[in-house]
């Protein structure tokens, strides 16, 4: 036992008995009149030496009840006083409840056969059935309150591991609700820099440009990009609030991603708001000389999970903003095909001195790109090549997205030429 110092309770018990001891003595109340009037004060010993014992119920049991067996004996010899007897019993009871795990589990079965044994031997040899009684007393004074301790023990032991195991889920729960906290808000923050800082980053490179130039066409068409772009980031901005006080649904008022045909809105984009995205990347690429093409094989696949498309298409969304931002003039070139149960996604554009304004760059795009692709057991790769056809370098995203064996269907293909605007990309890099 770690304890050294007797418990405040076993100093009490100690000074009980001893005073009830004395008190007993002094009144004759010896279980054993005749020779309680032999032996007189000496009786007082063996109810020293238990009371002494009880000072070790807790700290040392064992070494407590071996001290009380041998003062219980003195006691009888000596016409025993009930006070001794007394704290003897709970001398076997602290040594079950507190001792060791095997020596008090094997307390019931030697106090029950010693028990038997001195109750046959008591009537073997007086031939009486008072020899009885001295068993059944006997076993009231030690297979009694060892079975007590033992149970108590048990009760005591199941709550402590019920107690740990409350601990243990009350910290797993903690975990995982950190966990879900530090998840929650890495989608938050992906989701503010492929949408909204994107939006954010058009209206710094087209305001850059019409500051710039003093064609006021040219400056007509920045401010037009600017005003669509902050338009769309100010919607994209109330439908994440919307999302953020889980108003139970997309936050009224929301434009989402638009389909392939410009119109239709989403909160979800897919797959198929490719060809406007791409589209709206060539509108803000013209000024940089930059025009985009689109191979999209993916629909021979079939229907994808919702979590893919959703990945594919913010990955392309963040290549394209970066090419937009970044990339020399030359053909940005945009391929999706399924193979091997995994949607392959790769953006090319041309490496060299960009036309397009500069603007800051955290390099948080690169990060969100692989955060997606790992969350969905995919890989992730981004970064410079030199072609073999001597195209020249080229800057590569390449994303590989799990989504189960292909099916068949149909091929769509789409080319957007810069038509002379100004629009930008959805996010940066």
């Amino acid at each position: 036992m770690s304890r050294r110092r007797p418990h405040r309770d076993d100093l009490v018990i100690c000074g009980a008995g001893l005073a009830a001891g004395v008190v007993s003595w002094r009144l004759g109340l010896y279980n054993d009149p005749t020779a309680g009037a032999r032996w007189g004060a000496l009786v007082l010993v063996p109810l020293a030496v238990m009371a002494g014992a009880e000072l070790l119920r807790r700290i040392a049991p064992l070494l407590g009840l071996g001290l009380g067996v041998l003062a219980l004996v003195a006691d009888v010899a000596t016409g025993s006083l009930l006070v001794t007897v007394v704290m003897f019993s709970d001398l076997v009871y602290a040594a079950a409840c507190y001792g060791p795990r095997r020596a008090a589990r094997a307390l019931v079965p030697v106090s029950a056969a010693c028990s038997v044994a001195v109750t046959v031997g008591v009537l073997v040899l007086m031939r009486r059935p008072e020899a009885l009684v001295i068993g059944a007393v006997l076993a009231l004074v030690t297979l009694a309150p060892a079975s007590s301790g033992l149970l108590v023990r048990s009760h005591r032991e199941a709550a402590d591991a019920e107690r740990l195991r409350a601990e243990q889920t009350a910290l797993l729960a903690e975990m995982d609700r950190t966990q879900a906290v530090a998840a929650e808000r890495a989608r938050v923050a992906r989701e503010l820099h492929d949408v909204v800082a994107g939006h954010l980053s058009a209206i710094a490179i087209h305001a850059t440009a019409a500051l710039s130039r003093e064609e006021a066409e040219t400056r007509q068409r920045a401010l037009g990009v600017i005003r669509e772009n902050s338009t769309q980031g100010l919607a994209e901005m109330r439908r994440l609030i919307g999302i953020l006080r889980e108003a139970g649904g997309p936050a009224t008022g929301a434009v989402g991603d638009r389909g392939a045909d410009g119109a239709g809105e989403r909160v979800a984009p897919t797959l198929d708001g490719l060809a406007a995205l791409v589209a709206r990347a060539g509108r803000g690429g013209a000024a940089a000389g930059l025009r985009f093409v689109l191979d999209d094989d993916a629909a021979r696949s079939g229907p994808l999970p919702a979590p893919v498309e959703l990945a594919a298409y913010r990955v392309v969304q963040e290549a394209l903003a970066n090419a937009v931002r970044h990339a020399a003039p030359g053909t940005v070139r945009v391929g999706l095909r399924v193979a091997d149960g995994a949607l392959l996604v790769s953006v090319r554009s041309p490496l060299g001195e960009s036309r397009s304004p500069r603007v800051a760059s955290a390099g948080a795009g690169l990060i969100g790109m692989a955060e997606r692709a790992e969350l969905l057991g995919g890989t992730f790769s981004a970064g410079p090549e030199r072609a073999v056809d001597g195209s020249g370098p080229a800057w590569w995203v390449r994303v590989s997205l799990p989504v189960g064996g292909p099916s068949p269907g149909a091929a769509r293909t789409t080319e957007s030429e810069a038509p002379g605007g100004a629009g930008a990309g959805e996010a940066d890099g």
